[in-house]
């Protein structure tokens, strides 16, 4: 059966419970309609909870810890980080080399312009 059955089940009977609780002790309807809420919220919240430690339990005792296929999926993904570091590295480098031999051409020019303006 799945889960959201169990929801459904268990919110629907807290409603009924709920509701016959409230209309044998009260006879005000805003008294109903407050308890029959507050019952209702109370088996929606406590079968959340009870399904969420039995789904806990379950998946712990079901899944063991794969160390193999653990260590073979980092070992890929370390590889993948070093691959792409030397791209950016290298990406680095030549930006780098590019900037330099524009700043060594900029100098050239400023000292060419300076030798222009003193020989004019």
């Amino acid at each position: 059966m799945r889960v959201e059955n169990f929801i459904y089940f268990f919110t629907i009977c807290g409603f009924f419970i709920g509701l016959v609780f409230s209309i044998i002790n009260f006879n005000e309807p805003e008294y109903i309609l407050f308890y029959t809420g507050i019952i209702t919220l109370f088996f929606y919240l406590l079968i959340h909870v009870v399904i969420a430690n039995f789904l806990d339990i379950k998946t712990l005792s079901k899944n063991i810890f794969n160390k193999e296929k653990y260590e073979e999926v980092s070992d890929y993904f370390i590889y993948e980080m070093e691959v792409r570091e030397k791209k950016i590295n290298s990406l680095v480098s030549v930006l780098e080399n590019i900037q330099s031999q524009e700043s060594a051409n900029k100098n050239k020019k400023e000292k060419h312009d300076n030798y222009d303006k003193i020989a004019a």
